[in-house]
């Protein structure tokens, strides 16, 4: 098995494709504007422009290599307080594998087995193992999780973690290096 190295930066959770890009629409059209009061309230600026809600971020790791043979790394955001199944089908990030039929997984009832994953980091972030993952995990290291028993933090937590995907099927072993912003400008 080789060893790869997977780099974590804090902006990689912010999702790029939302930015607001003008089109010739928006740059000249009229619109009426209202001005409700002249000077504005300090408390409730700041509070509102400097507060975003807070989320948990998610690097979602396949099993397989891309064919230059780096990583397929997918990364998500999501609210805390969730099952991590139903995070990663509402994100459409591959849960099941072979297993992804109908009749081949128990629809997150915690029998089957088939939602494995493997945390690699994070684990701070997760409820402790319920009965149904030990009985079912029980030969198994002590990182890996059934998805839809695994409930992510609470409704107002933060943090990372990253997720091995299908980690019964990898073959290649992840060593993980965070990197922090002020690093990667002076790099």
């Amino acid at each position: 098995m080789s060893l790869l190295q997977l780099k974590l930066t804090p902006n990689a959770f912010t999702p790029s494709s939302h930015r607001f890009r003008p089109n010739r629409r928006t740059l000249f059209t009229r619109t009426k504007i209202r001005a409700v009061s002249t000077v504005p309230d300090k408390n409730s600026e700041t509070t509102e422009s400097n507060k975003e809600p807070p989320s948990v971020g998610f690097a979602f790791v396949s099993s397989v290599l891309l064919p230059d043979g780096s990583p397929d790394v997918h990364y998500r955001s999501a609210s805390g307080g969730q099952k991590l199944r139903n995070i990663m089908l509402d994100s459409n990030i591959e849960l099941y594998g072979p297993y992804g039929r109908i009749l081949l997984n128990c629809g997150g009832g915690g029998t089957c087995a088939t939602c494995m994953v493997e945390v690699l980091e994070g684990k701070e972030l997760l409820n402790p193992r319920t009965d149904k993952e030990k009985e079912k995990l029980k030969r198994k290291p002590k990182n890996w999780r059934l998805a839809c028993q695994t409930v992510v933090g609470e409704a107002d937590s933060t943090g990372v973690v990253v997720i091995q995907q299908l980690p019964e099927w990898k073959g290649h072993e992840w060593k993980y290096e965070k990197v922090d912003d002020e690093s990667e400008e002076s790099s």
